[in-house]
Parts: structure tokens; sequence; C-alpha cells
């Protein structure tokens, strides 16, 4: 009898003995490069994914701002995803200027009532008809969102305010985390802003202070695009190339439209365009363009050297450091 034979001597016999040639033949195990591979988008989607649930887990009264436009849309339905079967557990807000795009207006109407949510929305007009604002003497109201909305998150005493900033959207956006503290008065401290680790949060705060959530914070336009494209997400009508009446300022074509008026040599005519950004028509520049579908915008996204606020957006333009200074009065 050999040693093995003395080893399993009395044993029960459970499996017959395989022979040698039979593992040899056998599959291998499925090798890491045999294992799904995750895209950009799906890293992406799963980190933002996580801010949202550890942010909503977290805080007491969280609320996603939400306008209608494309980074907006974007943060809204991974939210969705997130929580899927069940809804988004928190409401939404809209700081509304009255110069709002009828056609964005629609879509975040029918987008809130199509997932059922509770749609809050400050309104800029109430503030200039109870006299607590004025109009601004170039007409625009972008600048005009941040009482108002600070306003909206005490009344409601939201804790915490998701937001669709990327890294690639305005210059301030680099110094500014994922969960960025205001303070007791919905200012922001650029130099008051805390380590983020390991994906590790902290949305800690006093009493009277919130956070600012930016799940799309590593995100880029042509980010957005992709996964817009990838899932198939519809967008209101004014991000693909259509006809508009238009008139040129200062570099920009601005629509022509109950807010929107040319001045004395600025002429209207119908062009081709599209809107890289969505904000108030009376600052909102759109651009030539027959990217007429989602795959069209992706390549042209992907060609273009200049960002979307800069090259459309009239507000940014004030000084070098104009976000900055708005971001750092409460402004989103």
């Amino acid at each position: 009898m050999t040693t093995t034979d003395t080893l399993t001597e009395g044993l029960p016999v459970t499996t017959d003995v395989t022979d040698v040639t039979d593992l040899a033949e056998a599959p291998a195990a499925a090798a890491p490069s045999d294992l799904p591979v995750l895209t950009q988008l799906d890293v992406l989607e799963s980190e933002a994914m996580l801010v949202i649930r550890e942010i909503t887990a977290e805080l007491e009264r969280p609320v996603l701002l939400f306008s209608g436009g494309k980074d907006s849309v974007v943060m809204l339905h991974v939210a969705a995803k997130a929580f899927w079967p069940a809804p988004v557990p928190f409401p939404v807000l809209h700081v509304d200027t009255g110069h709002n795009f009828p056609e964005v207006l629609a879509y975040r109407d029918s987008t809130v009532e199509r997932l059922g949510l509770r749609l809050e929305v400050a309104g800029v007009q109430d503030w200039i008809d109870d006299g607590r604002l004025r109009e601004r003497a170039d007409g625009t109201r972008n600048p005009l969102q941040t009482r108002p909305l600070l306003d909206a998150i005490t009344r409601n005493r939201f804790d915490g305010v998701f937001g669709g900033g990327r890294r690639d959207e305005e210059k301030a956006r680099a110094k500014e985390r994922v969960v960025s503290l205001r303070d007791d008065f919905g200012q922001w401290d650029p130099k008051n802003q805390r380590p983020e680790l390991w994906n590790l949060f902290n949305p800690r705060h006093r009493p009277g202070e919130h956070v600012r959530v930016f799940p799309l914070s590593n995100w880029t336009e042509l980010d957005v695009w992709r996964y817009v494209e990838q899932e198939g997400i519809e967008l209101p009508g004014l991000y693909y190339a259509h006809e508009r009446e238009v008139f040129e300022r200062d570099g920009m074509l601005l629509a022509v439209g109950p807010h929107s008026h040319p001045r004395a040599g600025e002429v209207p005519r119908t062009r081709r365009v599209r809107y890289r950004t969505v904000g108030d028509m009376s600052c909102t520049g759109a651009v030539e363009s027959d990217a007429a579908s989602v795959a069209d915008v992706v390549a042209e996204v992907a060609a273009s050297t200049l960002t979307e606020r800069g090259a459309t957006r009239a507000d940014d333009r004030i000084s070098e450091a104009a976000m900055e200074d708005r971001k750092k009065e409460g402004y989103f």
C-alpha cells in the first residue's frame, strides 16, 4: 500500500479521479483581460452615482438644481438610475429669471411630470416686482439669480444642493471640490475647501450653512454629449441645428425674442444655429452649425477649441473673474 492509499483509506469517494490529460484539455480560467472592461463613461457615471447616493444618505433635505439644460438633464438622469426602481428621493429647484427659452421651460415641466418630481421655482421676477431686486441696465438677469436662490435654500431648509458644474466649464471650477461648503450667508470661500481623498466626501456643516455638490465634477462637455448619445437622452430641440432669427452683438449671435431686441445697427438675419449652453435669451449666444443629431454634435464638440461658456455667455465676459466673484456671493 502506498502512502497515498494510506491517507485515503476509509474516506468516502465523492467524485471520480480525472485523468491528467483531461485537465490539460479543460478550458483555462478567465484571464483578467477577458473580464468586462469599464469605459470612461462607465467610470464617470459610477462616480456620479456614488456622490449622489452618499450625499443623499448623509443629508436631511437635499435638492437638485434643474433648469432643463443638458448638464442638469444628465445629472437628473444619473440620479434616477442611482435610485431605480425607487423614485428620486429629493425635489428639483429651478431659479427662473423670466428670460428663459420657452422650449427649455416646456422640457423642464414635461420631465418633472414624467418622473413624478416635486418642482420648486425661485422666480427673479417676484423679487423685481416687490422691489427686492432691480433690473440691470444691460437688461440681463443671470447675475440676479443669487438672492432668489439663497432665499429658496433658506425657506425650504435645503442643506445640500446638487449642481451640474463640470471641470472644463469655467476657470473658478478648478478651485472647487465635489462637495463645496457655503457659510450661513450662502457665500463660498475658495480657501476653505476640504480635502477629498479616496472618494471620501465630507458634507458636514453647521446650522445655517449648506453644501453645494457637483456629481459631474470630472466630466467635460464632450463626456456629457457622449453620455447623451449612449443613454439616448432627450434634450430640448435648441441644442440641435435649426433655423432662428438672430442678430450679432459683441461677437455673439443672440436670438430675436421678447427679452432680446436688436439695437441700432444690429440687423436680424435668419441663420442655421444651435445652442451649446442654455441660459437667458438676453445673454446666451448661439453658434452657426449644421449639427442636427447627437452624433453630429459629438463630432462638432470634439473638434471645438472654445469652451461653451467663454464662447456663448455674455455674463461671463464682464471680467476675468466674473464667475468666481458671483460664486463668492452665493451664485451657483
